[in-house]
């Protein structure tokens, strides 16, 4: 054989698993959160976009 020749033999008999089992994928609702998420920001709006801008500048 030379190349990009094959064997046809090889093509025959091939077989794909295209069964999908439930069992296999992830519960997206298995780990949900009900809670409430606060923050508490000791910076002003102003002192935090000037921290943003220093970042920018900086990458």
């Amino acid at each position: 054989m030379g190349f990009g020749s094959y064997d046809e033999s090889e093509q025959e008999n091939q077989e794909i698993d295209t069964d999908i089992d439930d069992d296999d994928g992830v519960n997206t609702a298995e780990n949900t959160h009900d809670g409430d998420v606060e923050y508490e920001f000791d910076a002003s709006n102003d002192e935090l976009l000037d921290r943003l801008q220093d970042i920018k500048e900086n990458t």
